[in-house]
């Protein structure tokens, strides 16, 4: 598999792994017991399982320190996500923090 698709799949898996912490966010603001509280800690459920599956077929072929270093991403597209479906404001120190990922993945990924 070339470095590329390396990286997008890398940065689609973690993009899936992002949706985790929506439903988590979903499920935590719902009433406990109620039908759409069992249906987000179901899909949560759900999600982690096949994200658990897909990891261990990604480490089959992706050497582990390059899919581990690409974990940063998923805290862009949670912050990105969470955004996006909940409205939760995007500070100065998480844009600082984001920049500071991006800049570490890019260093990495060129070396």
């Amino acid at each position: 598999m070339s470095k590329t698709k390396q990286y997008i799949t890398l940065i689609l898996v973690y993009l899936f792994y992002a949706s985790i912490s929506v439903i988590l966010k979903y499920t935590g603001l719902q009433e406990p017991l109620t039908l759409s509280w069992c249906m987000g800690f179901a899909g949560l459920i759900l999600t982690l399982g096949i994200y658990a599956v897909v990891w261990q077929q990604i480490l089959k072929r992706i050497d582990l320190g390059t899919a581990y270093m690409f974990k940063g991403v998923s805290l862009i597209f949670i912050m990105l996500l969470l955004y996006l479906c909940f409205g939760e404001p995007i500070t100065p120190m998480k844009m600082i923090g984001t920049g500071i990922i991006v800049v570490g993945i890019a260093l990495y990924a060129k070396a």
